[in-house]
């Protein structure tokens, strides 16, 4: 019985060090509370649909090299709409499955306040938004390109997607 008693104490030793910073052995401090916050009022503080928005860029990022495929709405296989309306669905939150309808959807966000869950607007085969891609954060977005690529990242700011660039929509 001695032995069950030493292996629990041991148990409950390893799991208070694995908890602490790995580097350091500092415990981390606790999350800011409601208090705490800024009080001015144009303090930036994280929407209520950020974790959403953050699981939409996950999922967005984990079909990375699904095939292309005209009309597609699927992982075998996506347009850059469909693709759109999966990763959407796939948090229960529906979305138009036409590129002009998602352009029109949501409110309007301008280039400098793009955020990961954002959609991002291109013009490629048509004038206005024909084209679209969901924003993962920093200069980056995630989209079902041309029927000879699959689903990949890419820069916004690149020599061929600047531009394009003809707008972005917070759907969440």
């Amino acid at each position: 019985m001695g032995s069950l008693a030493s292996r629990v104490l041991l148990l409950i030793a390893a799991v208070g060090v694995a908890g602490a910073c790995a580097s350091t052995g500092a415990v981390p401090r606790p999350f800011p509370t409601p208090s705490s916050q800024p009080s001015t009022p144009n303090a930036q503080r994280p929407t209520p649909n950020a974790a959403i928005a953050y699981s939409v860029a996950g999922t967005a990022l984990s079909l990375r090299g699904a095939p292309y495929r005209n009309g597609g709405s699927d992982p075998t296989g996506f347009d850059c709409s469909g693709f759109v309306r999966y990763v959407f669905s796939q948090h229960g939150v529906n979305v138009p499955r036409t590129v002009p309808e998602l352009f029109r959807a949501g409110r309007q966000v301008t280039a400098n306040q793009i955020e990961p869950g954002d959609l991002v607007f291109f013009t490629t085969v048509a004038p206005g938004a024909s084209h679209v891609g969901i924003a993962i954060g920093g200069d980056e977005f995630v989209h079902a390109p041309s029927r000879t690529g699959e689903v990949r990242v890419e820069h916004m700011s690149g020599s061929y997607w600047s531009p394009r660039f003809v707008g972005a929509r917070r759907v969440l």
